[in-house]
């Protein structure tokens, strides 16, 4: 069994797609109608064949919920691994993502947060 999909809950899904595929480097897979919203899916750009992020809408009233406290509370929505924290610290500074946590050394690991503008904080981390 392994992991082919997971979501996160995003406010606008183009504005969305558009920092994941032109901020941070993500490329699209699927963009199906889907009712009201579509099912859009991202990949990295190295890994078309790995695990889908879903821009998911956050319409339900729990999921607006839920990402708004989890945000106010400071808790990343989900974590990205990188082989350099701080060379992709820097890449993603110059191209004006905003970060809440700068590279960090946690025991193994070293992490930064930055804010995808989407109602999301995000966490990269090097193990």
């Amino acid at each position: 069994m392994k992991i082919i999909v997971t979501s996160i809950f995003v406010e606008n899904q183009d504005k969305a797609l558009a920092f994941y595929s032109e901020k941070l480097g993500f490329v699209k897979k699927e963009d199906i109608p889907a009712g009201e919203y579509r099912w859009i899916t991202v990949v990295p750009s190295d890994d078309q064949d790995g695990t889908e992020l879903v821009l998911e809408p956050n319409d339900h009233p729990a999921a607006k919920e839920y990402q708004k406290r989890i945000f106010a509370d400071g808790i990343p929505a989900t974590m990205f691994g990188v082989a350099d924290v701080r060379r992709e610290y820097k890449r993603l500074m110059e191209k004006g993502v905003k970060f809440t946590m700068e590279p960090t050394e946690m025991g193994e690991v070293t992490l930064a947060v930055f804010d995808d503008t989407c109602g999301n904080l995000i966490q990269i981390v090097q193990k």
